[in-house]
């Protein structure tokens, strides 16, 4: 469970990640003109905000999953106590998914547990109407609010709550959406900030911005202040068409640190996706030719007698990073195109390949090949990971489950057929507090809320706009790294 708990009831802890019962305190308040960075000051309309409408989840789910809550089931919970001890459970505050509209510049923030979306938010300027060009990876704070790295050139800031934004204009309301209609840009006085990043443009199909973002873990961790976090952004440099790494203060949206990485070369889209491991060292990969993982070093500052980066080269040619995700052990999953799906240990820096297990396991199906894209552990040590058979789509779209507890692992494929038929384009995986698999599906303009022993059971977030998003929605992910589960 993540940390936007408060004391009160209480849920399982074989389903979910360590509890945290302590909200931390809002963002210190900032003036209009400095929330935008680079962008400028920008006007805030003195229109009220339209709170009529609830979104657009419909499904055919009936229900989540009924589980006994046992008060004394605390085992895996913290931030009462002993940080990361044992703790009483929590009632939860609010639990998002932040899932990009890419071509509109938009992020739909969508209640898991409603599955109802309750705010959409303009966070680029001028939008593209590109899927391929605006707003994709999310990345969510152990705070709970959303940071998006913006391919048209951005990264951006939004609250999660409305008694942290800022009443920018002075009419004595916070002017925010919570629906699924967006405000202009610079009209939602819960955009905290966004920052320009120095991309290129025009380069492979105006395709080559910032991708890899992550936020850190907070350094009042150990004492439940979940406020202070800084956010990780990776991309190619309009400077020198090199890769670049930002250490961004969580707060100011100010760049706290810049590590350049010579030699990525950034031949395509650069760095593409991104991941966290306890010491807050950013794991990212690029996706041109080398394929290489990379680290940047949290603390360290450029110029000093250690290196703040290091580069690893994949052991196997067939190693295909696509998508990322770091888990609670510090393993560094990747998984790709033709079936690739590996991990590089960061502890004890060890790979191991199962793209062989994938060919047999996929061998007799329709889908002998598969690009498997974004994955996420959850805290069963179960891998979910969204498939496709080719870019664009293809005939089998679905779902693949992996557990990892297994000796060898064991398999599972979900089909579209399983989830209705209507999935076209599995792009992203995300885990919700209550257990739920969250599955983003570009090209039905949906996302899916997933019971995890029994995938037909779900439920479809309609209304969305070719969303593309394949990261942590939820900050799942980041809460299993900051609090692993116990046992």
């Amino acid at each position: 469970m993540l940390p936007w708990i408060s004391q009160r009831s209480f849920l399982p802890s074989g389903l979910l990640a360590g509890s945290l019962a302590v909200v931390g305190c809002a963002d210190p308040d900032q003036g209009a003109d400095d929330r935008y960075g680079e962008a400028g000051s920008l006007p805030f309309s003195t229109s009220d905000s339209d709170s009529s409408g609830d979104g657009d989840g419909d499904g055919d789910g009936d229900g989540g999953p009924k589980f006994d809550m046992d008060e004394n089931d605390t085992e895996g919970m913290g931030c009462e106590g002993e940080p990361g001890g044992p703790g009483p459970g929590g009632e939860i505050e609010f639990s998002n998914i932040w899932i990009a509209n890419s071509p509109d510049g938009t992020i739909s923030k969508i209640d898991t547990l409603s599955a109802t979306e309750i705010g959409r938010f303009q966070v680029t300027p001028q939008p593209a109407n590109n899927v391929l060009v605006g707003p994709s990876r999310t990345s969510v704070s152990l705070y709970g609010d959303m940071a998006v790295a913006d391919r048209s050139g951005g990264l951006a800031k939004i609250f999660a709550r409305q008694e942290d934004c800022v009443d920018a204009n002075n009419n004595g309301q916070i002017d925010t959406s919570t629906n699924n209609v967006p405000r202009p840009y610079g009209e939602d006085e819960c955009l905290a900030w966004r920052i320009q990043i120095p991309r290129m443009p025009g380069v492979y199909d105006d395709r080559r911005g910032p991708r890899a973002v992550q936020w850190t873990l907070p350094d009042g961790i150990e004492s439940c202040d979940f406020t202070g976090a800084k956010v990780w952004v990776a991309f190619c440099n309009e400077a020198n068409n090199d890769g670049t790494v930002w250490l961004v203060d969580g707060q100011t949206g100010d760049v706290d640190v810049e590590i350049p990485i010579p030699g990525m070369m950034c031949e395509m889209m650069g760095p593409y996706g991104g991941g966290l491991d306890k010491h807050n060292n950013f794991w990212f990969v690029e996706n041109d030719t080398r394929k290489a993982l990379y680290v940047a070093k949290y603390g360290c500052e450029p110029g000093g007698s250690e290196e703040c980066w290091e580069v690893y080269d994949r052991p196997d040619a067939n190693m295909d990073p696509y998508g990322i995700t770091v888990d609670s052990t510090g393993r560094v999953w990747m998984a790709g195109q033709n079936n690739s799906l590996y991990y590089y240990d960061s502890v004890n820096g060890d790979w191991a390949n199962f793209k062989a297990d994938l060919d047999a396991f996929f061998a007799n199906k329709g889908n002998p090949t598969n690009i498997l894209r974004g994955l996420m552990m959850d805290s069963n040590e179960v891998l979910w990971i969204a498939t496709v058979q080719e870019f664009g789509g293809g005939q089998f779209p679905g779902v693949l489950k992996v557990d990892t507890t297994q000796d060898p692992f064991v398999y599972e494929y979900f089909s579209k057929e399983t989830l209705g038929d209507q999935l076209q384009h599995a792009a992203g995986i995300s885990i919700d507090v209550e257990g739920y698999v969250w599955l983003v599906d570009t090209f039905s303009n949906a996302a899916y809320k997933i019971h995890p022993d029994n995938p037909s059971n779900y439920t479809r977030v309609e209304g969305l706009n070719q969303p593309y998003t394949y990261s942590d929605m939820t900050g799942f992910a980041l809460n299993l790294v900051g609090f692993p589960p116990e046992g």
